[in-house]
Order: structure tokens, then sequence, then C-alpha cells
């Protein structure tokens, strides 16, 4: 595969961005490769500066739902951007997106739209804060919620700990206010509130762990946190930048049955472009600001060129048998390659809830962070280069989970399957 221009870029990318890119996991440094520079795409494709073609099962880290280059969300965008990029002020566009959202969603009321996932994340934890008037948060081990400074900590020394820091430039003061437990142990939630009976303003989780591998949980798993936090007094948050829109509708909440106090969303509300947003019931969210006194502003916050994209998105999505169809083809492609790694006795499942599926490098169920052996990223990594050599973009990581968006036909996912098994035949034996 040439890749002569993306080298010639990513060289001069190194001098101008720190490790030559604009978010760490596009480095491709798991796999020890170099980042191809990516020039276009269009339905389940993307052609790099080279003019190598790929099926794209990255789809943008999720938000391409409906593929690159929609016709509707093309011309939503057009007609948008001609009328102006950004006023700073209300905009039709953010109305209609909101009213259909919330009509079509059983468990929010209202909500605000931020520029990204990260910024509705530590708007949610402050409006829970502001609201309980406590200050600690609770948030598990394999979850991911952002570059917040008091999200990014892992695990102490025990099940039910304190958390530590997991980047430089975060105070171990904020990082103290982080309580982490183990995904899929009640327990130690019990022990953990037990001990922090109240100080604990929230819980945060993605309740389908989707950015360290697909962590499938239960739902009386959920259930049980919801409980703790009814009877502690503190807010359920449901981290479902990724889930929400991409499972059904209404994301795990729809899919498990069961509501949170206060979601955040991303991805496919932007229709590809930036955006982000926190929901909750009309109660909750009367203590943000100009109503209440959480602070949250954002010069960019509901662009209209966003909006507009994301209406045209949701829209889509709400057509007759969308997410069963999504969920149909999915499994298709999924099982497909299941029956064959069965059948060849590879230690490898693929992992799928809805339109996301995962590449799990063990047999058994993986329901926790703890449960996946780094050794057996070995296989991603030997996997992924040949995968973009037959033709196939993935995440460049194996703990990054991929997407099926509604371009995928079943012609294009059989020639997927065809390329996986090749890969699978050439790194296993």
């Amino acid at each position: 595969m040439n890749t002569e221009r993306s080298a010639e870029y990513f060289k001069r990318a190194k001098e101008m961005f720190p490790g030559g890119v604009n978010s760490p996991v596009r480095a491709f440094g798991s796999v020890d490769g170099d980042p191809l520079f990516i020039d276009k795409a269009e339905g389940p494709y993307m052609w790099d500066v080279d003019g190598n073609e790929f099926i794209d099962f990255c789809c943008s880290w999720g938000p391409m739902i409906l593929g690159h280059k929609h016709p509707k969300v093309l011309a939503a965008i057009e007609e948008a951007v001609n009328k102006g990029s950004s006023f700073g002020a209300p905009s039709y566009y953010s109305l209609e997106l909101a009213e259909l959202i919330v009509q079509n969603h059983r468990f929010i009321e209202m909500m605000r739209f931020v520029s990204s996932g990260t910024e509705a994340v530590m708007s949610a934890v402050r409006l829970a804060r502001g609201y309980t008037g406590k200050s600690k948060i609770v948030k598990f081990e394999g979850c991911y919620h952002g570059h917040v400074d008091h999200l990014l900590v892992k695990a102490g020394s025990g099940l039910a700990t304190f958390g530590v820091s997991s980047s430089a430039g975060v105070p171990d003061a904020f990082a103290q206010e982080t309580l982490v437990a183990d995904l899929n142990d009640v327990e130690a939630l019990e022990a953990l509130f037990a001990a922090n009976a109240e100080d604990i303003a929230c819980v945060i989780l993605e309740p389908i762990p989707a950015n360290n591998g697909l962590l499938l949980q239960e739902r009386s798993y959920l259930l049980a946190i919801k409980a703790l936090c009814e009877k502690y007094g503190s807010l359920l948050i449901f981290d479902e930048v990724i889930s929400g829109f991409r499972v059904g509708f209404e994301g795990a909440s729809g899919w498990y049955d069961v509501a949170a106090d206060i979601y955040t969303f991303g991805k496919i509300i932007g229709g590809g472009m930036p955006v982000g947003a926190f929901a909750a019931s009309k109660e909750i969210m009367g203590h943000v600001a100009p109503l209440g006194a959480v602070y949250q502003a954002g010069t960019l916050s509901a662009n209209p060129v966003a909006m507009a994209a994301g209406l045209a998105t949701i829209k889509e999505c709400l057509s007759e048998d969308f997410y069963q169809n999504q969920g149909r083809r999915t499994a298709y492609f999924t099982g497909a390659l299941n029956d064959f790694l069965l059948e060849n006795k590879y230690p490898i499942k693929l992992v799928q809830m809805g339109s996301i599926f995962w590449l799990r490098f063990a047999e058994e169920r993986i329901s926790k962070a703890s449960q996946i052996d780094p050794k057996s990223m070995q296989y991603f990594k030997k996997m992924h280069p040949l995968l973009l050599e037959n033709g196939i973009y993935l995440g460049p990581s194996g703990y990054e989970v991929g997407f099926v968006s509604s371009a995928h036909s079943l012609e294009i996912l059989d020639k997927a399957i065809e390329t996986f098994q090749k890969c699978f035949k050439e790194v296993l034996g």
C-alpha cells in the first residue's frame, strides 16, 4: 500500500502538533504505524491522500450513523451555512432539534447544547454538584468521559477507592474528589457509598461502556446503581455520548428500560459536526443559568450549522425500522465472522450491541476493564495493518469499538467479512 503522501504530511504535522495529531489515538501508537491522512469520504468508504480506498468501520468514532456525505445532511449543512456560520444568538435549528429529541425520548424533558461530549460531561457533573450540594463523584474503571480534570482518574489500591490522577496537570486535590469502583461489582459500590454517605453528588457511567472494549452490563446491575443513588440522595448520570441515538433512539436507557437523572449526548446529534448536550428533567435543568445558579455558557453552543446537520440526521434515525435494520445488518456481519472464528477454533469473538461491535480477543465474556488481557492486543496490532492493506479501516486501537452505518449494505458487509476472514487466517494461522 502506497502511503508516501501520508508519511510526508505526518512528518510535517509532527512539527505543528504534539505527536503530529490533534487527538492522541490518531497517532497509531498502539498499532506501531503512522496515521493515514484522509482526503475524502462517501457512504461507507474513505480515501486517504494516496488514493487508497477503505470500507470505514470507524465512522468518525460513531457519529456517521448514516455514512459519509449523506445527501440530506449535506443539503441541510449547505442551507444553514448559506445563512451564516455562527450567530452567538438563538437559532431555529436548535429549537427544532431539541423538540424532536425531547418528544421522542421518554427520559428527558429539557436540554442544553454544548460543543463536545467532554463539555457535556463537565457541565452535567457541575449540575449534579450544584443540585445536590455535594462534592464527590463516583466513576468506574474502564469508563471514559472525556478529558475533564476530575474524571481523568484511575483506581488506586482498592476495589472502592479514591481516584489517583491518570494525567499530568490534574492536581491530586481534584482527583481525590473522584471515587473509582470496578464495573459489575455491586458490593464494592455499596461499600463506597457507605463510607462516603454524605458526600456523593453523583455516579457517572457509560451504561454501555464502549471506550475500553464493549463491556456489556446486565440490567440488574444498572438498577442496583440507580437504587443506591436513590438511597443516598445522589444523582445518576448516564454518559450516552456513544450509545445515545446509536443502539436506539433512547440509547441505553431505552435498551435497558432504566432511567437516569442526567444524560450526556454527543456524536450523532451533530451529524458529523462538533456537538454535545446534557439533558434531564425540567426540575433538575431549572438549576442551570439563567434559571438557576449552576453556570454554563459557550459562544459556539448550538451552532446553527451543527444543529442543522444534527436535525437532518435525527430525522433519518426516526424513520421506520431504522434501528431494527441497523441491528440486523450488524448481527449479520458479526454472526458470519463469529461462525468462522468458532469453526476455526480461533480465540476471538465479535461482541455486538445494536450497530456497535468489538473484536474481543478472548472467548470468555468480559464485563470489566481488568478482565482484558493486555497481551491479547498483540493480535490487534498484527490485524490492523493487514486490514488497512486489504481495504478495511478500523480505529487504531484494540480497545476501541467499531460501528456500522446505514450505508453499509449487505453486499459491502459480505466484502468486509471475506477480508476479515483472510486477515484472521494470516494472523492466527
